[in-house]
């Protein structure tokens, strides 16, 4: 089945280029160049992935993404300004699965669209996986995760991150590691996404009764905490 992809770009120009790009590599892309025309098509349209700019015309992008977290687990790579760290953090913290600045290799754009879409069908590949720590239940294949019976509304770099900490319940799982298997990408220096959706994942945790499973463990990574450890 191709892989459907959403361009959401008022670059004409680079948003052509993506497409010839993706299209060599088996990869059927789409491309919007408002930001409420977008929206308003997502309603109705379904995409294995959405590459979302910052700076549209009309409604920017940080609003388009907040509004599509209201409708859509959809996977959202987001293209910034170079150097830009405020809009990264923010939309990160609205629900984006990672980010690339612009301007942008088609290559790696290319493949971090493979490294989000990767792990979601790893888990419908390999059959039913549950992996559960205390009340925290994780459904590898249905991409599902809930606790103490409360769903948790996870993005796909949340699920991802999360899936990982479960399985290594009791142990530091390095961010090195949870930025290659989660994002599909080595840690930079200054990154704060896996902060960020850690952050994120905490308060989903929090409103559904689960306060305190992700501990810091400073200069390594994050611990899943078994309840009984609490």
């Amino acid at each position: 089945m191709s892989i459907r992809i959403l361009i959401i770009d008022d670059d004409r120009d680079l948003c052509i280029l993506l497409q010839e790009f993706f299209s060599l590599e088996g990869i059927n892309a789409s491309a919007l160049h408002d930001g409420a025309g977008a929206l308003s098509h997502c309603r109705t349209q379904s995409y294995d992935a959405i590459v979302l700019d910052i700076m549209l015309p009309g409604l920017p992008g940080l609003d388009v993404l907040r509004q599509l977290r209201e409708f859509s687990n959809t996977p959202v790579l987001m293209l910034t300004a170079r150097g830009d760290t405020t809009d990264r953090i923010v939309g990160l913290e609205l629900g984006a699965d990672d980010y690339l600045s612009k301007p942008c290799d088609p290559r790696e754009l290319t493949a971090r669209l493979r490294a989000i879409l990767r792990r979601a069908h790893d888990g419908q590949v390999h059959g039913k996986k549950i992996t559960t720590a205390g009340q925290t239940h994780i459904d590898s294949a249905a991409r599902h995760a809930s606790f103490a019976d409360t769903v948790l509304d996870l993005t796909s770099a949340e699920f991802n991150i999360l899936e990982l900490l479960v399985q290594s319940a009791g142990h530091v799982v390095d961010k090195e590691i949870l930025s290659q298997q989660a994002l599909g990408r080595s840690l930079t220096a200054y990154d704060r996404s896996i902060d960020v959706h850690i952050s994120k994942i905490r308060k989903k945790l929090s409103l559904a009764g689960g306060d305190n499973l992700i501990v810091s463990v400073r200069g390594s990574g994050y611990q899943f905490r078994l309840e009984s450890c609490l």
